[in-house]
Formats: structure tokens, sequence, C-alpha cells
């Protein structure tokens, strides 16, 4: 189950991070209250999360979640730029989080 509570704290992560960027620096009061509610959720489920799962791997996997989602919102809903290198990054990203993932041995 703490997988699945990181998880869902990876996609809350990506949550916060594109309603921070949509509360234009805390003057959206709608994104603003979004923003909050999202990141106590997100750290509350990465706690849980934390209970069984090493630090390490916790931390990682919920960062990891967060910047490739973040990465992905950027691009496909706030148009940002999109490069080999940007992809590159991303799949360098995601294969590090799968390497996680398996040193577990959950």
């Amino acid at each position: 189950m703490a997988w699945v509570y990181l998880l869902i704290a990876g996609v809350l992560e990506v949550i916060w991070a594109f309603t921070m960027k949509q509360s234009n620096g805390f003057t959206n009061l709608k994104y603003s209250v979004i923003t909050i509610v999202a990141m106590i959720a997100s750290f509350g489920l990465l706690s849980i999360a934390m209970r069984s799962l090493p630090l390490g791997t916790a931390y990682t996997i919920w960062t990891g979640i967060g910047a490739v989602g973040a990465f992905a919102v950027g691009i496909t809903v706030l148009g940002e730029q999109i490069s080999a290198m940007r992809i590159a990054a991303a799949v360098l990203i995601v294969s590090g989080l799968v390497l996680m993932k398996l040193s577990a041995g959950e």
C-alpha cells in the first residue's frame, strides 16, 4: 500500500506544481488554495509511505514523479519547449526511478 500512497503523492506534487504556476505568485486565490491543499496532501501521503519505504527510495521516486510529471504537463498543457535534450533528460530520470524501485526489493 505504501507504493500506492507514494504514487498518489507524486501525482499530487504534479498538481501543486501546475497550480502554483497558475496562481501567478499566489495572487489567484482559487489556484493558491488548490496548491496549498495539494501540497499538504502530497506531503502527508509521502510521510505515510515513508513509514515502510526507505527514505532515499521514497523521496527519489516522489521527486522524480513530480519532475517528469511537471515536465510533461508543461509541454502538453502550457506549450513549453520540447527538444531532444529535454526528452533525453526525462528518459534518464524515469530510468533512475525504475532502478530505484527495483533496488527497493519490495
